[in-house]
């Protein structure tokens, strides 16, 4: 994530730490443990002590995955049928002061990112993100999966037009993954799933960054201090152990003003916000936004997303509309790139005894789920976007993005169903842990 977009299984889960009863204050003898503990019984077992589910992921995870890809299709036969013009003529309508389009990009997707953030900061507080040892195979596998699809596209696109979008094939949806693994049941370990989904959150981190690092135009000094203004008050909100919601929401609205006037991309805002808000304590602010919000990203904001950025309109010479190195580069990074950055990078952790396989998992099985690590989509169009703006080479991107992350769903759904289910792994887990 990836966010691509959400799982709703993400906001209904085990070991939730806003769900922690806050534990005695330093120097404060109960002569009991003083480890947080669960306040509701549905979270006393919690699964290495985070909130991804080793059962079977539910039919609404599915359910996501497809409402995404019904939203795209649907976008790409608009864009291209007889009604093409009312689909760019509505992505142009105006609403509070900007397209529907941007409006979509720059407003509802802050409250994606936000959630995003929120995920991120739960696995490293709590979750496959919270120890070194835990840490270690889905971070480097998303680091390996993050270079090498880089690499392919800024040499396929070496010199050209394209060659801003380097950073369009780094991430992975997360809700297209999981959705494919939660159709495939049972043959997807409970470990690799808890992998996939841990390298698609660090895949989110590492995308965050890009965006603010190398896709912001241009940095004004005035609105960065009063971003800095924004973040010393909500901190002292936390600080001070402020339970409500609405002044953080308050303190967001101002904060994403600031990021909007900053030069930042406004979505940026979202993650901002989520290292803020209080995280400890029975109904936390993070758990109370995380269930207030889960559902409207999965089910609104992400497919409005897919709505509003899929539609390409397709040249009569498609032959030579492929042939542009941003389709070639986007969907080789994706198809290539990812899968084998994945694997390679986690075989070297393995090997070097940085981390061990999960559970019931070969390295047929890992190379599966690292295929469908090449889905990108929902975070790979929205970098297109700031790399490219309205230009030409976008399309071309979204192509590739597009085609690189069919492929790539494909391929894994194949590798993963063939592996069969994991008692009859024909590769031990003994004989893939170096």
């Amino acid at each position: 994530m990836t966010v691509g977009g959400l799982p709703t299984y993400y906001t209904h889960h085990q070991g939730d730490p806003s769900n922690m009863e806050v534990p005695p204050q330093t120097g404060q003898h109960t002569g009991q443990n003083t480890e947080p503990k669960f306040a509701d019984p549905q979270f006393a077992d919690p699964i290495d002590d985070g909130f991804i589910d080793e059962k079977a992921p539910p039919p609404t995870q599915a359910l996501s995955g497809l409402l995404l890809l019904g939203c795209a299709v649907v976008a790409l036969l608009w864009a291209n049928s007889p009604w093409r013009e009312q689909y760019h003529a509505l992505n142009h309508q105006p609403i509070a002061g900007m397209s529907l389009q941007h409006f979509i990009n720059d407003a509802l997707m802050t409250l994606f990112f936000l959630v995003v953030g929120l995920e991120i900061k739960r696995e490293l507080l709590v979750g496959a993100l919270s120890s070194v040892r835990k840490a270690a195979l889905p971070i480097v596998g998303a680091i390996g999966g993050m270079l090498l699809p880089a690499a392919i596209y800024a040499v396929l696109a070496r010199g050209t037009d394209a060659s801003p979008g380097w950073g369009v094939p780094m991430a992975t949806d997360i809700a297209f993954a999981l959705g494919i693994v939660a159709l495939l049941g049972d043959r997807v370990p409970a470990g690799l799933r808890i992998f996939l989904a841990a390298l698609a959150i660090a895949d989110d981190l590492g995308a965050v960054l890009v965006i603010a690092l190398f896709y912001t135009p241009g940095i004004a000094l005035s609105a960065l201090a009063l971003i800095a203004v924004c973040m010393a008050a909500l901190y002292l909100l936390n600080r001070f152990g402020v339970q409500r919601v609405w002044p953080y929401v308050i303190g967001g609205l101002v904060l994403w003003y600031a990021v909007y006037r900053s030069g930042v991309h406004a979505s940026i805002a979202g993650v901002l916000l989520a290292v803020t808000v209080p995280s400890v304590g029975a109904h936390s602010v993070q758990e109370r936004l995380e269930h207030a919000l889960g559902g409207v990203v999965t089910w609104l904001v992400v497919p409005l997303f897919a709505l509003a950025n899929a539609g390409v309109s397709l040249p009569d010479d498609i032959g030579a509309f492929a042939r542009q190195p941003a389709v070639a580069a986007s969907a080789l990074g994706l198809i290539i790139g990812k899968p084998f950055g994945i694997f390679a990078a986690a075989w070297i952790a393995v090997r070097l005894k940085w981390a061990d396989l999960p559970d019931d998992s070969d390295w047929v099985r890992v190379f599966g789920v690292a295929t469908l690590g090449g889905i990108g989509f929902t975070m790979s169009l929205f970098i297109a976007a700031l790399a490219f703006g309205e230009s030409a080479q976008l399309d071309a991107a979204k192509i590739g993005v597009l085609t690189g992350s069919f492929t790539a769903g494909i391929f894994g759904a194949l590798l993963l169903s063939r592996a069969g289910r994991p008692g009859a792994a024909t590769m031990t887990t003994a004989g893939g842990r170096g």
